[in-house]
């Protein structure tokens, strides 16, 4: 079977979580003309707890609250998914000070990216645009880059 090595488990489930991802990015930008990518969101959140003016922007004032809805979900999606197809709700054996260090450098990252995988990835390739098309490649190349190393030195979680 053609793709039985990528996909053990078929290849159904992909394209589902693709049609969702891009559906609902779709269904934001359509109702609100916002891209839909989550450091942005996540942004918006923080201005109910800081007075930074770089999170108290109006655009982000008048959408945050389903700014933080979208936010939520995602952990909680992960979460549902975790609990009803995995039969519980935490699935790594990876240790919290990693998980903590990874999510500083992906916020670096996004920082100095203008953006994350999934305004980037999602939002802007769907759009062809090139400033996301060069972010993306760049994110694979160091992603691969970074798990070839990482499986050079012998680290495991």
């Amino acid at each position: 079977m053609i793709g039985a090595e990528l996909f053990p488990h078929g290849i159904a489930r992909y394209a589902i979580g693709g049609a969702l991802i891009g559906g609902g990015v779709a269904f934001i930008y359509l109702a609100t003309g916002i891209i839909a990518g989550a450091s942005t969101f996540l942004e918006s959140t923080l201005s109910y707890v800081s007075d930074v003016p770089r999170f108290n922007r109006g655009p982000y004032l008048l959408s945050r609250d389903w700014r933080v809805l979208f936010t939520v979900s995602i952990a909680l999606g992960a979460a549902v998914y975790a609990v009803f197809w995995q039969g519980e709700p935490w699935t790594t054996d990876v240790q919290w000070w990693r998980l903590l260090g990874g999510g500083f450098l992906v916020g670096v990252g996004t920082r100095l990216g203008k953006g994350c995988t999934s305004g980037h990835g999602v939002c802007g390739v769907g759009s062809m645009s090139s400033t996301s098309l060069v972010n993306v490649a760049t994110f694979m190349a160091v992603a691969i880059g970074t798990a070839q190393l990482i499986q050079a030195l012998g680290v495991s979680p």
